[in-house]
């Protein structure tokens, strides 16, 4: 019989070619053990694969949309709690005036009044969230109200030239102790509405759109989640505060002053009606974004479960093969130093 040599050289290489085998191996049940997941999906689940990227591809996209609601709700969280700060100070104003109109208020209290509602609600409405505007449409990059006490302001001077067109002086002049209660209210519907309540309201005012932000708050449902300055009791409280703060001066009569206020009064009103609306759609928005997440949580569950079936992996198996490889790479490891080691000339000494 014939005998078979077998060099050192030879085993060495076939103990580099398992070492290489255990090393591929180890890095595979590492990741597994990390992410307690397959390592290699198709490898592992064949003409299933297909199944589980699917799951995975709408698990991304609830989730997506899950992220979105949460910046959507920040965004109606705040929008709800400027309006109840619009509506408080709307409520404030209306107290003055109807003592104003029970003859309870200064002429000056009243003026004072109407100007620091204006200021509140120019403030508030041109809040922003994380670098966009709340009330501006979908302008959200840019200030929607203009401040009508700023110097310069297109509003204030469109205004002015108004009740100077009108009157023949300004609100300042004496001659304005002459304006009759029928000459003022003939003045607020003729010129001063057309400002707030028609295309004077965007020429002069307003730099929000009359759209909305229409979000997606789930795979088959939009709704709005934005509110424009636009808003017919925004611009009606807007009306009443800049009427007071620019008509009640020392020099109008007793009549036209009269008029004034009873007019500020009932659009207060209609303002704090509107405004209430808003918040109702509001807080029905809110509801409908909070509802749409805890559906789409709970398809997530649902989505991440299956996945977990079909890619997951035992965690404690995984690491005991991570351990058992360690050591059988050790081991190998040992073995090749000792036979790199051996020599004829170390045989024959």
């Amino acid at each position: 019989m014939k005998a078979t040599g077998v060099s050192s050289a030879a085993i060495s290489n076939a103990l580099r070619y398992q070492q290489a085998k255990m090393q591929a191996d180890l890095i595979k049940a590492t990741k597994e053990s990390q992410t307690g997941s397959v390592a290699d999906v198709g490898l592992a689940l064949g003409s299933r694969t297909t199944q589980a990227v699917t799951f995975q591809r709408d698990l991304d996209r609830l989730n997506g949309i899950v992220d979105s609601n949460a910046l959507v709700k920040a965004r109606l969280t705040s929008t709800q709690d400027s309006l109840g700060q619009i509506a408080g100070a709307a409520q404030s104003f209306l107290s003055a005036l109807t003592s104003g109109v029970s003859g309870d208020s200064s002429t000056s209290i009243l003026q004072t009044a109407g100007a620091s509602a204006l200021q509140q609600m120019t403030g508030i409405l041109n809040t922003s969230v994380n670098g966009e505007y709340l009330f501006a449409g979908t302008n959200t990059d840019v200030k929607p109200i203009d401040d009508f006490n700023a110097a310069g302001s297109p509003a204030k001077a469109a205004f002015d030239a108004a009740f100077s067109s009108y009157f023949g002086f300004a609100q300042t002049d004496p001659a304005a102790a002459n304006i009759t209660a029928a000459q003022m209210d003939d003045f607020i519907t003729t010129k001063v509405e057309p400002q707030f309540l028609g295309a004077g309201w965007q020429a002069n005012w307003s730099s929000a759109t009359d759209d909305q932000i229409t979000s997606r708050i789930s795979l088959n449902e939009t709704t709005q989640t934005s509110v424009s300055a636009n808003e017919q009791g925004i611009r009606k409280l807007a009306m009443a505060s800049a009427m007071v703060s620019s008509l009640l001066t020392g020099s109008i009569s007793e009549a036209a002053r009269n008029a004034v206020v009873s007019r500020a009064q009932a659009l207060v009103g209609e303002a704090i009606g509107g405004i209430t609306q808003i918040r109702a759609q509001t807080g029905i928005a809110q509801q409908r974004v909070s509802d749409a997440s805890d559906r789409m949580k709970t398809q997530v569950d649902l989505f991440e479960k299956h996945i977990v079936d079909l890619e997951g992996v035992d965690p404690s198996e995984a690491a005991t093969r991570v351990a058992d490889l360690t050591q059988h790479i050790e081991t190998s490891f040992a073995l090749t130093a000792r036979l790199q080691q051996l020599s004829l000339l170390n045989y024959l000494t």
